[in-house]
């Protein structure tokens, strides 16, 4: 207030004003002095507030820089968590993209999925404000990661487009997470006793490669296994009908190795088969009964169609045979296929036997109408109920000549009589 009491009343206003001017100035100087203290006061409060606001925690790059390089000072990567004490422990959980396609053929299924593994690193723990650090796939070949791989896997290929697609999370207290994407190609053994009606249980095999049970232990997670929306699979001719896990021990001689398995339940759908197979082998087997309507005597119309219908079969059992592997069972399809060519086969035969037993018996009739034909030709101007007459008393011309003029003048050398 002193130097603003001095700026607003100079010495030579205060003097040379009346007392009634003063106290105005005076009340003035007071109206104006409790606004600046007020104005102080809140400035105070504003000082305040941004003090505690300042005060409060930040983590600065620097600080995870900082963590990091801690963790990764003398820490050797080529050593498992706890070795030498106890086995450790993974976690495991899948979540499934897609299934799909399955090949028949070569008797494999395509998966793509998203593989989490969990485990604790004692010498991944430490102090901070952070809970969690989460870190891309650089980090991953700092530190120690479990060898797993998947046992029935033909082609399995990790996504890197646009980047690695995996993932990293170190907990304080030193749990570590790991994730990857995954597009495998598995092994599927398809029993086909029952095909098309068949029903198959497709498995997912891992395990690690190196470490045996008392080294590494896997275990599932809850929940364990998780799938998205099957109306976006690519199973066609299969419908996802659930899954289930387990877990087994191996026995080999380098030792006991824990496997984890994943059975993925497919029914097959009769659709495809349906139209493509059955109504053509049923319509083609209808088709060659038709030929029992038609009159036995027209054989080149019989026989086509018999044909036809045989060699249409023969077509349709090699077509359905051409989406199977050949294996060396007999399947439903087959069965289904064979009974329908054995129907249109005996169709085929049933004219045949019936053309040959007919034949043979015209064949006889005609035999006998011939024997009298030649029969009747050795004797010309016979009819039947007709008797000959020899003609005895008829003379015999004197001249050969003449005699063979009249034979070849006349058809009749005989004379008959009717009875």
């Amino acid at each position: 207030m002193g130097p603003l009491k001095a700026f607003l009343f100079p010495p030579f206003l205060l003097r040379s004003q009346s007392r009634g001017v003063r106290l105005v100035f005076l009340l003035l100087t007071l109206h104006l002095g409790n606004c600046v203290d007020k104005a102080d006061d809140e400035d105070d409060e504003d000082l305040t507030v941004n003090k505690t606001w300042v005060l409060a925690p930040k983590i600065h790059e620097g600080d995870i820089t900082q963590i990091l390089n801690s963790l990764l000072q003398g820490y050797d990567n080529k050593l498992r968590p706890d070795i030498g004490v106890r086995p450790t422990v993974i976690e495991t959980d899948v979540y499934v993209n897609s299934i799909g396609p399955v090949d028949p053929i070569n008797m494999e299924y395509t998966i793509d999925i998203i593989f989490a593994q969990t485990w604790f690193d004692s010498r991944l723990k430490f102090n901070s404000t952070m809970k969690v650090l989460m870190l891309n796939s650089n980090m991953v070949g700092k530190i120690w990661i479990p060898d797993t791989f998947f046992r029935n896997s033909r082609k399995s290929d990790a996504h890197w487009i646009t980047t690695p697609n995996r993932l990293l999370r170190i907990w304080n207290d030193g749990r570590v997470l790991y994730t990857l994407r995954l597009t495998i190609n598995a092994e599927c053994y398809l029993q086909l006793h029952n095909f098309p009606m068949d029903e198959h249980s497709c498995p997912l095999e891992f395990s690690s490669y190196g470490y045996p049970k008392n080294e590494i232990e896997y275990k599932w997670k809850k929940p364990s296994v998780e799938v998205a929306d099957p109306k976006y699979w690519r199973l066609y001719q299969f419908a996802f009908v659930g899954l289930r896990n387990s877990t087994e021990i191996s026995h080999t001689i380098s030792g006991d190795y824990v496997i984890m398995t994943i059975f993925f339940d497919l029914s097959r759908r009769m659709g495809y088969f349906t139209i493509q197979t059955y109504i053509p082998c049923i319509l083609t087997v209808v088709l060659s009964w038709v030929s029992f309507w038609i009159n036995k005597d027209a054989v080149p119309a019989r026989t086509s169609l018999g044909i036809t219908t045989v060699l249409t079969m023969t077509t349709l059992s090699t077509i359905a045979r051409k989406s199977l592997p050949k294996v060396s069972y007999v399947t439903a399809m087959d069965l289904f296929v064979s009974v329908c060519f054995i129907f249109v086969f005996a169709a085929l035969m049933e004219y045949g036997t019936l053309h040959y037993f007919t034949s043979n018996k015209k064949g006889k009739t005609a035999t006998k109408d011939r024997k009298l034909k030649n029969k009747a030709s050795m004797t010309p101007g016979l009819h039947p109920g007709s008797t000959l007459i020899p003609m005895n008393s008829i003379s015999a011309p004197q001249e050969d000549d003449y005699g063979y003029q009249i034979l070849e003048g006349r058809k009749d050398t005989y004379t008959h009589c009717q009875n």
